[in-house]
């Protein structure tokens, strides 16, 4: 039953056009405008020691892995709004298979547009990390995302559908802008930076930096991740037992 809905939901993800055009064409445009600025000038990040339109890349690559794990929500809204919840809790779907179905599915639109924001930078700024940088920025991006699935999850099961989008905004562009996936967070208040690293855009940018520069130092960042993942987790089964049990 979990890999059926798991395919279901997987061709879903990837019909929806205007989720795609947010997911791909957003941060796109943002690379090239950006990376049109910072591209040719060569100059390197003195942070990270990377160049910056590599890590502007990570940047717009963590955005759009980011808004396609978060774009789940508004499809369990919906879900939700005309009872399609109420009937799969009387097939033999679980709380843990309805909640990884939902994850991957967006893991894997994720990974998507991760790979073609890397892909375009590659091609036309030839943005000079070896193959295994990119390849440890991509893979660190996309483990990074995991917990914004579940929080698109959480937000599908709670929000109501007249708030499902204003939440979803305060929530993403709030993850956008203390992750420092927008502008750097040198360049904020020293309090955003306290704040920053809080949240789970901020190690999701740092883990795709330290995949780029092929850090090995990547243990706070993925403990950080992983109990972010932990606790969205639990929550969302508990969340779906509860909504079953009073069926």
């Amino acid at each position: 039953m979990s890999i059926a809905y798991l395919g279901l939901e997987s061709a879903r993800q990837l019909k929806n056009v205007r989720s795609l055009v947010f997911t791909f064409a957003v941060p796109l445009v943002m690379l090239l405008l950006f990376g049109g600025i910072y591209g040719a000038s060569g100059a390197v990040d003195k942070v990270t020691g990377l160049p910056w339109i590599a890590v502007t890349t990570v940047q717009m690559a963590g955005y759009g892995g980011m808004m396609a794990a978060l774009g789940q929500a508004f499809t369990i809204v919906t879900e939700r709004n005309v009872g399609w919840n109420r009937q799969l809790r009387i097939t033999a779907l679980n709380g843990v298979g309805y909640m990884i179905s939902k994850v991957a599915a967006a893991l894997l639109v994720a990974l998507i547009s991760i790979i073609a924001l890397i892909v375009v930078s590659v091609c036309v700024f030839h943005t000079t990390l070896t193959f295994g940088a990119w390849t440890m920025a991509a893979l660190g991006l996309w483990l990074g995302v995991i917990p914004f699935a579940f929080i698109s999850v959480l937000i599908g099961q709670f929000a109501k559908p007249n708030y499902a989008q204003p939440l979803f905004m305060v929530i993403f562009f709030g993850m956008a802008i203390l992750g420092g996936l927008w502008v750097p967070l040198s360049v904020l208040p020293s309090w955003m930076t306290n704040v920053a690293q809080v949240v789970p855009s901020y190690w999701l940018n740092r883990l795709g930096q330290m995949g780029a520069h092929l850090s090995g130092d990547v243990l706070e960042p993925i403990l950080v991740l992983l109990g972010w993942t932990v606790a969205l987790g639990a929550l969302i089964v508990w969340c779906y037992r509860r909504d079953a049990a009073r069926q």
